[in-house]
Formats: C-alpha cells, structure tokens, sequence
C-alpha cells in the first residue's frame, strides 16, 4: 500500500511513517503542510492519504480542506483524517462527497497500532472507518428530521456512519439481522432518503444526510 501522510508534528509524522513501514507499506511521502499535501498527491497518487486537520499557517482546519481538495483533483482518493478534533464543517463537506474511501479518526481514541493500520487498510479498500464520536457530534447538529427517529434508530444510524454492516450493528445492539434490516428501512423512509440493500448507496445516503444536518 502506498501512502501519502500530512502532519505538521514531526515526531508524529515520523512515528506514523516508522509504524506502516514497519507493517511492510510503502509511505512514499511524508509532508508537513496542506500545499505539500496537494503537492504529494498529484506527484505520487497514492493508495491513500493520512491527513491531520490542523496545519500551518494558521493551524485550524487547513488539513481538511486540503483533503476535500486532493480528492477534487484526484476523484476517489482514500483519505483518512487523523486528528485531536472533531472539524465538523469540513468534515462533514469532506464525507459528504460520498460514502467509499473515507475515514476520521481521533488520536486518543486510537489506543492500538493494528486498530489503526486496519483501518488504514479499510479506507485504502474504498470502506468507511469512522469514530464514534465523530459520528455523535455531526449527528448531533439541529435537523427536523431526527426528531422523527426512535431512540433505537438513532443507534442505528450512528453504527451506520461507522461502516457497519447489518450483522456487526446486530451484534453490537444484541438484536437480529432482520430487525436491523427493518430499523434501517424506517431510518430511510423517515430522512426522505430512498432505502437500498446496496451497501455503497446506504453509506453514501447517511453521509448525505450528516451533510443536510448543517443546514
């Protein structure tokens, strides 16, 4: 797996870059900037991208919109945003550019090196690897439309945003697949979103609606 990673922190740029290397990847650059970011992509195109959200020059949210911008010049590129924030505006434009190759984690929740290389891995795959957390503040947002879920639902949704598949959501909330199925096609019906089996469609349809949650 090639990889490209972006962050301003040398010791954590060089400790993530030390780890892949040493899982048997190839980091073919390792920069420290979102214009080297941008810069690094279009030279390398590469399997996928680790990003922080806060970069120089003003350490806010330059990370994430680099992001947004390297899959605009390069359409379908995995990124996976590493970072001690949640940056819900471009976060949520960033997932809403669709469901396949997309990951945010949060640095303190990664307390294991193969959670995170997995994950990695997942996102290269075209998967979705999201915290929980993430998911809970940008669902969190003022929407009429979650006034209409269940509790359960809710749940649902979260553990949708995530990646999950029916059986791991049914595993998680000791529930069967046909009841997931079930909650599923009322969460469709109730966002105004068409229901679908198709698992891409699915996830890019609940990243859609955390991107109408803004408005």
């Amino acid at each position: 797996m090639r990889i490209v990673i972006a962050e301003d922190d040398p010791l954590l740029r060089e400790g993530i870059a030390a780890v892949l290397t040493a899982e048997g990847h190839d980091v073919v650059a390792s920069v420290g900037d979102g214009e080297e970011l941008l810069a690094a992509v279009e030279q390398y195109v590469p399997d996928v991208a680790v990003v922080d959200v806060r970069m120089p020059p003003t350490h806010t949210d330059e990370g994430v919109r680099a992001a947004v911008e390297a899959r605009r010049r390069v359409p379908g590129l995995p990124v996976l945003v590493l970072s001690a924030y949640v940056e819900q505006t471009f976060a949520t434009e960033l997932l809403a550019q669709g469901g396949r190759g997309l990951g945010y984690l949060l640095k303190e929740r990664v307390g294991r090196v193969e959670t995170f290389v997995r994950a990695l891995q997942h996102v290269a795959d075209g998967g979705t690897a999201i915290d929980p957390e993430v998911v809970a503040q940008l669902v969190a947002r003022p929407d009429e439309r979650l006034s209409r879920l269940t509790s359960r639902e809710r749940e649902v949704l979260a553990l949708m945003a995530e990646g999950r598949g029916n059986a791991a959501i049914a595993e998680q909330l000791v529930v069967t697949e046909g009841a997931v199925h079930k909650h599923i096609r009322s969460i469709f019906a109730k966002l105004d979103l068409p229901p679908s089996d198709d698992a891409d469609r699915r996830v890019t349809a609940v990243l859609h609606y955390l991107e109408c949650g803004r408005r």
